[in-house]
């Protein structure tokens, strides 16, 4: 996928799976997209941009261990936003972490969109 594509997705992703989540109610017909996106949002999205970020190029994962991976360090990720949030002055509630986690998505998806810009500028060295 080219990286427009690429940053454009994931971007409207994050904003879809916020704006879910915040105007969707909880006795609304449509709770069901609001879990899914937000499931998706929390669960997957962070570590689905860090692991864009560290394995570029030659370090390119499968499908299933990128799968595996994005899920593995969003729980991670998830969990360590709510550790600094928790120690600060802001503390946890729903807007605090909803916000942080996509400031997170934001910050790591643009620095996977320049990293996977310039990759096409390295060669590629095959052994």
């Amino acid at each position: 996928m080219k990286p427009q594509r690429w940053l454009v997705t994931v971007l409207s992703f994050t904003f879809l799976g916020l704006l879910a989540t915040y105007l969707i109610s909880s006795d609304s017909f449509f709770v069901g997209i609001r879990y899914v996106l937000g499931f998706v949002f929390v669960v997957f999205l962070p570590g689905y941009c860090l692991v864009n970020v560290l394995f570029l190029g030659r370090n390119r994962l499968d499908f299933v261990e990128n799968l595996v991976l994005s899920i593995a360090l969003s729980l991670g990720l998830a969990g360590l936003v709510g550790l600094f949030l928790g120690l600060s002055p802001i503390g946890i509630n729903f807007v605090s972490i909803t916000t942080s986690l996509g400031l997170v998505v934001t910050v790591l998806t643009l620095i996977a969109y320049v990293r996977r810009s310039k990759e096409k500028d390295l060669p590629v060295l095959q052994v």
